[in-house]
C-alpha cells in the first residue's frame, strides 16, 4: 500500500515592488499550498540574482512561480532554459503580455488555481545577440518610449502609462535607415520602427499580428515605415487586434530568424528592457520552455482574447474590443484609399475603426481581408 502523496515543492519568487504587489502574493500562496504545493518563498530579487536562485533551486524543486510583470519573467528566462524547470505565472506587473497571451487571468487567485491545476504547454522563446524575449523585441519608437516608461509613469497611470510614454516618445522619434535580412531577401527600408514578436500581444495589449501563436515556431516581423506621423494616427488602432499588416505603410514578415542592420548602433527593446544594440540577429528557439497554462486558453481554442476582452476570433457579424464606461462620442473611419494595402476595386472589404474615446475601438471582423488558412502560421524553415 503507497503512502500519503508528497507535495509538489516550488520555488515562489513575488515581486512586492510591482504595482499588485504586497498582499496579492500571500492570497496566491495559499491557493497553491490549498492545491498540494509547498512553497519555498524568496522576496523580490535582482535579475542576476533570481536566475542564480533558479539554478541553485534545480534538484530541489519542480518548478518556479514568478509574481511580477513581463520584465521579471524575462529575467528569469535564462535560467529556466538551463534547469528546465516550469514557469508558473502570477500576473503582477503593469502589462502582463505574456500572460494575456496564454490566456492566465488578471485575478491573482484565478492565476494561482491554474498552476495548481498542472496543464503544462510548451512555448518558443525569442533571441536577439543572446538576449531571450517572451512577446517582442523591437527597435526605434518603442525603446524610445521603453526610455519614458519610467517606474513613476507606471505607478501614476497604471496601463494607460504606455500611451502616455509613446505620445512622449513620438515628439523625438525620427524614421531611420535600416537593412533587413531573412530568407535570403534582402529589404532596404526607411522605418520608424521595427519589432520581430515571438509571442501575440505587447506593449499593453497590443498584438503583433492577429494569428501569432507563442509556439508555432515562427517570428512575427513588422516594419513600421510612415513617413507622417497623422498616417500613424490612422493605423494606430489596427494593432489593438494586429490587422496593422493591412496597411501599405507596414511591412510584414514571418520567419524564423532575422538579420537587422542600421547606420549606427540603435538600443533594442526585449520584453520592456532596454539589452542589446543593433546590428541584430534575431531567432527563435522552439518549445524551449514548459508553462503553467489553461488547458483551453485563447490561442489553443483557436482565437485570442482583445485587449479588451472579446474573443479574437469573432464571428462576421460580431464586434470586436470593448467600450469604456462613461464613453459617449464615437468617431468612425477608414484607412482613405491611397494609404490601403493592395485595394483594388472599390467594395468596402477594408476594416472600418470606431474610435470610443479612451482606447476601446470597433472594427466589424466582416470588413477585414481573412489571411488564406493554408499559410495561417506557415514560416520558412531553412
Amino acid at each position: 500500500m503507497s503512502g500519503p502523496q508528497q507535495p509538489r515543492r516550488a520555488l515562489l519568487v513575488v515581486n512586492e515592488k510591482s504595482r499588485l504587489g504586497g498582499e496579492l502574493g500571500d492570497r496566491a500562496a495559499d491557493i497553491l499550498e490549498q492545491g498540494g504545493i509547498a512553497l519555498d518563498r524568496m522576496p523580490d530579487l535582482e535579475p542576476d540574482a533570481l536566475r542564480d536562485a533558479i539554478r541553485q533551486s534545480a534538484g530541489k524543486v519542480e518548478m518556479v512561480i514568478l509574481g511580477g510583470g513581463d520584465g521579471t519573467l524575462n529575467a528569469a528566462a535564462p535560467a529556466l532554459v538551463e534547469t528546465g524547470l516550469p514557469l508558473g505565472i502570477l500576473p503582477m506587473g503593469t502589462a502582463n503580455d505574456l500572460a494575456r497571451t496564454l490566456g492566465i487571468p488578471a485575478d491573482i487567485e484565478a492565476a494561482a488555481r491554474i498552476i495548481a491545476d498542472g496543464h503544462l504547454r510548451r512555448i518558443d522563446l525569442g533571441e536577439v545577440n543572446g538576449h531571450p524575449f517572451f512577446n517582442v523585441a523591437s527597435l526605434g519608437l518603442s525603446a524610445r518610449m521603453t526610455g519614458e516608461l519610467t517606474g513613476e509613469v507606471k505607478r501614476r497611470w497604471g496601463r494607460l502609462g504606455y500611451a502616455v510614454a509613446t505620445i512622449r516618445a513620438l515628439s523625438g522619434t525620427r524614421p531611420f535607415h535600416a537593412v533587413i535580412r531573412h530568407d535570403g531577401e534582402v529589404h532596404r527600408v526607411r522605418t520608424m520602427q521595427i519589432a520581430v514578436g515571438n509571442g501575440r500581444y505587447y506593449g499593453s495589449g497590443m498584438a503583433v499580428e492577429a494569428e501569432a501563436r507563442i509556439d508555432d515556431g515562427c517570428l512575427d516581423v513588422y516594419s513600421l515605415e510612415v513617413d507622417r506621423l497623422w498616417k500613424l494616427a490612422l493605423i494606430w488602432p489596427a494593432f489593438r487586434v494586429g490587422r496593422h499588416g493591412m496597411w501599405r505603410e507596414v511591412r510584414t514578415i514571418r520567419c524564423r530568424e532575422v538579420e537587422v542592420t542600421t547606420r549606427r548602433p540603435r538600443s533594442i527593446n526585449t520584453d520592456g528592457e532596454i539589452t542589446t544594440r543593433t546590428p541584430a540577429l534575431f531567432r527563435v528557439r522552439p518549445a524551449a520552455i514548459a508553462v503553467f497554462a489553461p488547458p483551453d486558453g485563447p490561442e489553443e481554442a483557436g482565437g485570442a482574447p482583445s485587449p479588451d476582452g472579446d474573443s479574437g476570433d469573432a464571428p462576421p457579424t460580431a464586434s470586436r474590443g470593448g467600450t469604456f464606461p462613461g464613453d459617449r462620442i464615437r468617431t468612425t473611419f477608414a484607412p482613405p484609399a491611397s494609404l490601403r494595402a493592395g485595394a483594388t476595386d472599390g467594395s468596402t472589404t477594408w476594416p472600418i475603426f470606431s474610435w470610443t474615446g479612451r482606447f476601446g475601438w470597433r472594427s466589424p471582423a466582416s470588413a477585414a481581408p481573412a489571411r488564406p488558412s493554408s499559410s495561417r502560421r506557415s514560416c520558412t524553415i531553412s
